[in-house]
């Protein structure tokens, strides 16, 4: 399969970022992420989203970024609110709920959780019979494409500081939804809305790794024990370091990720062009609808993923990243038009 929409982690990293693993690679550095890259990157990213008292971490995956940061800022009879389309509601294997704490989902209106479900979801927790609410857990991007406006952070920030709650962003897709057309949070503004969150440098082009930043002081001591305790350090940290440091030197990680959100719109008019409509999107994901055949054709050709499936067709998946192409969205094109 030379061209897949299937996700945006199918090649490992952008050429520069591997040019400086590799440039690095002889380097003797210290262990566990307390090297000079990783402070490095640390301090970058502290500046790029003006926060600078966060405490900052590389870890190596989303799951373990939710898990170990969930399973730290919440006690054991306390529970998180979500989207009941949320990461860790539908596609983490019940990690959260494997380390003793409640997912409690509500409804959402693409992909974001409402207020009114948000309140209804507090108001039925009255006692200690129950667990606590005490974080809110949101996606952004989102598991469906969609962004968050600087307003509806805003209004889910003080709601969260009304009620008690941890606001936690997942930031799996930070970079296409920092740099999507329709985005009005400015990157320097994410500190202070919200009381941590992670920049997922995965789906990124960054290789592996995502960085957990801890804005909250009263959630940043002893976090490097609790990541030991779960599992999540790692020894040679500094390969974390190396590529978020580059990543975010010279705004490589938000050029990959308007690109991702280019090719986005490209995979957008080419549908359109042949009378397919996707789902309203904002970043670099985005779900159609096709009769059953032509969806298996392209899940078969482009490595879509099957998203959901009706009577008379099935919904899938595109995915664009910093790899993908103009050849690649020429390539769709010329399939449909033979369909």
């Amino acid at each position: 399969m030379k061209t897949s929409f299937r996700n945006d982690y199918g090649r490992f990293a952008h050429p520069q970022i591997l040019d400086a693993i590799a440039r690095y690679g002889e380097e003797l550095n210290d262990p566990y992420g307390l090297d000079r890259h990783s402070e490095a990157a640390a301090e970058e990213i502290k500046r790029t989203f003006g926060c600078p008292d966060a405490s900052v971490f590389f870890l190596m995956g989303g799951t373990s970024a939710n898990l170990a940061f969930l399973s730290y800022a919440l006690r054991p009879y306390e529970a998180v609110l979500c989207c009941d389309s949320a990461h860790i509601n539908v596609h983490e294997t019940g990690a959260i709920e494997g380390s003793g704490h409640k997912v409690l989902t509500v409804n959402g209106i693409d992909g974001k959780p409402t207020i009114e479900a948000l309140e209804k979801a507090l108001r039925a927790h009255t006692d200690e019979h129950m667990v606590l609410p005490r974080a809110l857990y949101i996606s952004n991007a989102t598991e469906t494409g969609t962004i968050y406006k600087k307003m509806e952070l805003l209004k889910l920030r003080d709601f969260c500081r009304e009620n008690g709650l941890y606001f936690y962003i997942d930031g799996a897709r930070l970079g296409t939804a920092l740099t999507a057309k329709h985005n009005d949070v400015l990157p320097e503004e994410l500190g202070s809305l919200c009381d941590a969150f992670y920049v997922g440098g995965g789906k990124n082009g960054l290789g592996i790794g995502e960085a957990v930043v801890l804005v909250n002081p009263e959630l940043q001591r002893h976090f490097r024990y609790h990541i030991k305790n779960r599992g999540a350090m790692l020894a040679k940290g500094y390969l974390l370091g190396i590529e978020f440091e580059e990543g975010f030197r010279n705004g490589l990680y938000f050029e990959l990720a308007r690109h991702a959100n280019e090719m986005a719109e490209e995979v957008d008019h080419v549908l359109q062009k042949y009378r397919y409509e996707p789902e309203p999107f904002e970043s670099n994901q985005l779900f159609c609808t096709f009769p059953h055949p032509l969806a298996a054709a392209l899940i078969e050709e482009f490595g879509c993923e099957k998203w959901s499936v009706q009577d008379n067709a099935t919904t899938i998946r595109f995915v664009t990243s910093y790899a993908t192409t103009l050849e690649d969205i020429a390539a769709l094109d010329s399939f449909l038009r033979t369909r």
